[in-house]
């Protein structure tokens, strides 16, 4: 069948996945014991003669229920018409001069917590496209506005002029410097010890400047002195507040190394003011946009994590069968790759992999109406930030484009559009843009843009796009789930909550697949019932919350119960996954449940309440030594005390066993 399609010229083909007759059978199956589950709730409390306790219990047994099934129908349309796709990227017929350009976008935010050698792996890594570099641009933010990271850049650059070839020349398929010599044990070709002496040398000038926190000693060339010259110059340059930083790092007009000529690359930073409002990385992406937009205008966009490097070099090309394709949707929008990471575990304690979010449900998503925009390793078409299909809104450019970036003329727009007061009074964020409002900007502009009519592919080859870091102790996890949950309640609480306004916008069961991730945390309602009142209702000496062994209510429990975890590790299996990352993934579910969501629960209200105010808080992407070798022997890290912690500690204490105070073993069921 493959050879037909290759022969026939075709880009990419669309299938329906084997089990959806049986997902769709057991949904109707399970739902009438749904019902018949709430039947037999509000019969017990209609009917009940006990006491006032039992009949409230019940009660609340019966709204816990009821958020279950909210959750589990919500979950369901996902698994209704779930399908693969696949890529011949072979097939392509366009010349090299017919590519359409790709601007790279690359956020950064902390180089403490985002070391900067990281940051340049996935520079370099992308810079290295099997794509032509004249149609090549890399846009480096960094929102912390640190010279230490424009340095890292600098010597990136000057590294990428022997780095870049050497890939071309032996076609790697590893582009990120890092993961290309880890991987590296026998096979040496030429310069391979030459490069690597090269990097090692980078590597270690990068990692000295961040440890002095100062690139004094490091800076001698007069130009480079000039482009830090505006931290010296500026009375005042912190974080919070500084002005606008664009640095053309590396022009490809006028580089070329050995014949081989390098692509764009731009150092961004926006100008901030404490006064100032910022909206957190949707910002950042927005200010990229608009630099772009006055510099090389690319029709294809790439939003890229500063720590998910390339993992395959003919990436674009995949992309190109999809936007070049005449038989594809017109109101194609983005094309979205999984997030795949690294350094997990055997058994992926934390469950790291969210397999249920970025893969699972992702083919769910792609029989409708299209995955949601993840963050990154997403190909958006410009013009879909824009407005709607039917809006004809051009994408904003200036007279600019055909001037070189790093003109004066360039620069200074490039700046003005980089400014803090640029979007007052548009509609940028709302109408224009990635979508403010929200800590998670991703799930809110990729829901908006659907409503907007766009549809969007999700794209899974065998050799992952993209490679990323996840987090390595239980605190950064729980943390990263509660800033998740807290943007998620902004769009449940907003005029466009999935079920109000997506349902008058968009596909049902799409509206219904974004509305299972918008009311997230609400999973934590049922979750501390369950945990609680069954143990009350055996100290007040109260039976009713569960049938007896011999009362024939006892079988749809059961059926209940088994259905759902049995659906759920067939889903696992089924894509690849192991029974102990299924049993690993079911704990954290019940760690986030009892502590990420309800915290996130109460500090929403705080925050509405006008009682504090939540904030963007960086994932920290520092490994530190002994904290990976305890992730790869499955060891709990909690790193620090935390409130988190607080309802999780009976069951550690009960169920592991404790290594000092804030390291638990993994018991690996």
């Amino acid at each position: 069948m493959s050879k037909v399609q290759l022969d026939d010229g075709v880009l990419h083909t669309k299938s329906a996945m084997r089990r959806t007759w049986f997902n769709r059978l057991f949904a109707a199956t399970y739902l009438i014991s749904i019902f018949a589950l709430i039947f037999h709730h509000c019969h017990n409390i209609v009917s009940s003669t006990d006491h006032r306790t039992t009949r409230k219990t019940t009660i609340i047994m019966l709204v816990a229920d009821l958020v279950l099934a909210f959750m589990w129908f919500t979950r369901q349309s996902f698994r209704m018409s779930p399908v693969r796709r696949q890529v011949f990227p072979e097939n392509l017929t366009l010349d090299d001069s017919e590519y359409p350009a790709l601007d790279v976008f690359v956020c950064t935010a902390d180089p403490y917590k985002e070391p900067p050698i990281g940051v340049v792996n996935t520079v370099l890594s992308l810079m290295a496209y099997d794509y032509p570099a004249d149609k090549l641009s890399v846009y480096v933010s960094d929102d912390g506005g640190s010279q230490l990271t424009l340095f890292a850049l600098m010597e990136a650059a000057e590294f990428a002029k022997h780095w870049l070839p050497y890939c071309n020349k032996h076609s790697l398929l590893d582009r990120a410097p890092e993961a290309y010599f880890a991987s590296q044990t026998n096979f040496s070709p030429a310069k391979h010890d030459q490069i690597k002496v090269m990097y090692q040398r980078m590597k270690m000038r990068i990692n000295n400047v961040v440890q002095r926190g100062s690139i004094d000693g490091y800076v001698t060339d007069k130009e480079a002195h000039r482009v830090f010259a505006l931290w010296q110059n500026t009375p005042v340059f912190t974080l919070r507040s500084h002005p606008s930083v664009v640095q053309v790092v590396m022009e490809g007009a006028t580089e070329k190394h050995n014949g081989h000529q390098m692509p764009n690359l731009v150092y961004v930073s926006r100008e901030k003011t404490k006064s100032t409002f910022h909206n957190y990385k949707a910002g950042a992406l927005n200010v990229l946009l608009r630099v772009s937009a006055t510099m090389t205008n690319a029709p294809i966009v790439l939003t890229q994590d500063c720590d998910m490097f390339s993992n395959d070099p003919k990436t674009p090309l995949r992309v190109l069968c999809y936007f070049t394709d005449p038989k594809m949707d017109p109101n194609l929008a983005l094309v979205q790759f999984p997030q795949t990471f690294h350094g997990i575990n055997k058994d992926d304690i934390y469950s790291a992999e969210v397999r249920d979010v970025v893969l699972h449900n992702c083919y769910g998503y792609d029989g409708i109406l299209g995955p949601t925009y993840m963050g990154s390793g997403a190909f958006f078409r410009r013009n879909v930030l824009f407005g709607s299909p039917g809006s004809h809104i051009p994408p904003q450019t200036s007279d600019t484009i055909n001037k070189s970036i790093s003109s004066v003329e360039v620069m200074t727009m490039a700046r003005h559009v980089a400014g803090c007061n640029f979007e007052a009074q548009s509609k940028w964020g709302s109408e224009i843009g990635f979508r403010y409002g929200s800590l998670v900007e991703d799930y809110n502009t990729g829901y908006r843009i659907q409503c907007q009519g766009w549809s969007s592919v999700f794209c899974n080859p065998k050799r992952p796009a993209f490679l990323g870091s996840s987090p390595i102790t239980l605190h950064d996890v729980l943390n990263q789930s509660k800033r998740w949950s807290l943007g998620l309640l902004d769009v449940t609480f907003s005029k466009y909550n999935p079920l109000l306004f997506g349902l008058r916008s968009i596909n049902p069961l799409q509206a219904f697949c974004f509305g299972h991730y918008a009311f997230w945390p609400i999973w934590s309602i049922p979750l501390i019932v369950y945990s609680f009142f069954p143990q009350l209702a055996l100290i007040n000496s109260s039976h009713a919350i569960f049938p007896k062994v011999t009362d024939p209510w006892l079988f749809m429990y059961v059926f209940l119960f088994l259905g759902a975890y049995a659906q759920d590790l067939i889903e696992y299996l089924t894509f690849g996954s192991t029974a102990k990352r299924w049993w690993n993934n079911q704990r954290v579910w019940m760690m986030r449940s009892l502590s990420s969501f309800p915290f996130a629960l109460i500090e929403y209200i705080q925050e509405l309440c006008g009682l504090s105010s939540f904030g963007y808080n960086v994932t920290s992407k520092v490994l530190d030594r002994e904290q990976s070798e305890r992730n790869a022997k499955c060891i709990f890290e909690f790193r620090e005390p935390s409130p988190l912690f607080v309802l999780l500690l009976e069951e550690f204490r009960n169920n592991t066993k404790l290594e000092g105070c804030w390291n638990i073993r993994a018991i690996c069921v």
